[in-house]
């Protein structure tokens, strides 16, 4: 059966403390430990003097996630190279400045052409893959009372809830399916939140001197944990090119296409972009509406092979370089199409667990209906609720669903605000919302019954 209700989100993913953070990823206490070559931080840095003048050796090491150690040595170098010079001190800035020479200026636009990316120093390839399989989505094993907390305010099946929860503990993707309106979509998005606990998200990677840009604020979302990412004293905190965010959740739809599952290069900035997939490690990775992209969802399904077997993905930059990162997301596809229709049976073998989501029972309906009149703070009626059972879904012969309530007494509301300016519903207000919800088929021949949500 299945579910819908309030949109009640998990509470902050937590817990993974400043101990583990530390121990996962301890701060660089020199340049070797960052992975990264002299030549490489130093372009880096004339970059970064290229874009803003003059810079303290503690605004350097802020913009760029080191230690002010590390960053002095940095400038040792490069100041030996004659690329930076000092600047007078000002006022508003402690520290000595530090300002890119004429030489410096030319090395500086030289390495923008290599690479236009001016950020946080990157994590090597080789960091990223073993922090993100130490800190793998599939080491958690999601417990009872985690969907039940997820899912506390939502009317779901019990027989769903333990048919969701096996399947998120499985490793394997997950295919959601069934008629439209029957809530998919919501729990898929819901199953986002069973995971509570904190994952390290780096800003960027390198692969080479390329750098990828990681980090998405529209998907990432930062977690407080009382420590300062721009303290530079050695030792203290993880590493601060890291940042502690919630599991990721990214959610596509319609708008998918393959080369967003590729890294996106960008030639006016000359800049590359992590795909999707990339910036869901760790999390959850949902593709919605399967079969309505523009993309064959074969093509969608085939990209997925390699990665779940081999639990890796492999990736190419625009100079043809191949590289592999760890494929670590619970990945799960919801569509309204019959998975015959997607893919054959030996294909959909490869998907774990096929999830059917139906309609409600009249019970489920009520529960949902009663939340729903609370929420537009408008009386729960039983006469109102047995008359759009038995008399509009009943002769219409429309199946129960998770929407109905949410959309009917929305549209009911909707037209007792503008007829009487008061917040109710009743029978009319539900015949008129019924009426203009559903496109109906009924002409001079036709079956009165005949109906289509709009």
């Amino acid at each position: 059966m299945t579910l819908h209700n309030n949109m009640a989100h998990g509470q902050p993913a937590d817990q993974i403390g400043i101990a583990r953070l530390r121990k996962l990823a301890p701060r660089p206490r020199n340049l070797g430990d960052t992975g990264l070559t002299l030549e490489f931080l130093g372009d880096l840095v004339c970059k970064h003097l290229l874009n803003h003048g003059t810079l303290s050796l503690a605004e350097l090491a802020s913009l760029m996630r080191l230690s002010g150690a590390i960053v002095e040595n940095i400038l040792e170098f490069i100041r030996g190279e004659a690329r930076v010079e000092v600047r007078p001190a000002r006022p508003d800035v402690p520290g000595i400045l530090y300002a890119l020479t004429d030489r410096g200026r030319s090395t500086a636009l030289d390495a923008m052409l290599r690479s236009g990316y001016v950020g946080p120093a990157p994590v090597p390839l080789s960091h990223y893959s073993r922090i993100a399989r130490r800190q793998s989505i599939h080491a958690r094993s999601v417990s009872r009372d985690e969907m039940a907390r997820a899912f506390a305010n939502v009317v779901l099946d019990d027989t769903l809830v333990v048919q969701l929860g096996a399947s998120m503990n499985s490793g394997r993707a997950i295919l959601l399916y069934g008629s439209p309106g029957t809530g998919k979509t919501f729990v898929s998005r819901h199953l986002t939140n069973v995971f509570p606990d904190a994952t390290l998200v780096p800003h960027a990677i390198a692969v080479g001197e390329n750098v990828i840009q990681l980090f998405d604020p529209l998907i990432h979302k930062t977690l407080d944990f009382g420590l300062d990412d721009s303290d530079h004293i050695l030792d203290r905190g993880h590493d601060p090119r890291f940042l502690v965010c919630e599991r990721p959740a990214v959610v596509t739809g319609g708008e998918l296409t393959a080369e967003m599952l590729e890294v996106d290069f960008e030639p006016s900035a000359r800049t590359y972009e992590a795909p999707l997939q990339l910036k869901a490690n760790n999390g959850v990775f949902v593709i919605d509406d399967l079969g309505r992209q523009r993309v064959d969802p074969r093509t969608v399904f085939n990209r997925w092979i390699v990665p779940l077997e081999e639990k890796s993905d492999f990736l190419h930059l625009q100079s043809g370089r191949h590289f592999s990162v760890p494929f670590d997301v619970v990945l799960i596809f919801s569509t309204n199409i019959h998975p015959l229709e997607l893919g054959d049976e030996a294909f959909l073998r490869r998907i774990g667990y096929k999830i059917r989501f139906s309609a409600l029972s009249p019970t489920q309906y009520e529960q949902i209906w009663r939340d729903v009149c609370l929420q537009h703070e408008v009386d729960f009626d039983p006469e109102v609720l047995d008359f759009v059972i038995n008399e509009l879904h009943g002769r219409s012969a429309v199946d129960l669903l998770p929407c109905h309530p949410r959309d009917l007494i929305g549209m009911a509301v909707d037209q007792s605000i503008y007829a009487h300016n008061v917040r109710a519903i009743d029978v009319d207000s539900m015949r008129w919302a019924w009426s203009n919800y559903f496109v109906s088929f009924k002409d001079e021949t036709a079956k009165a019954g005949n109906v289509l949500p709009a």
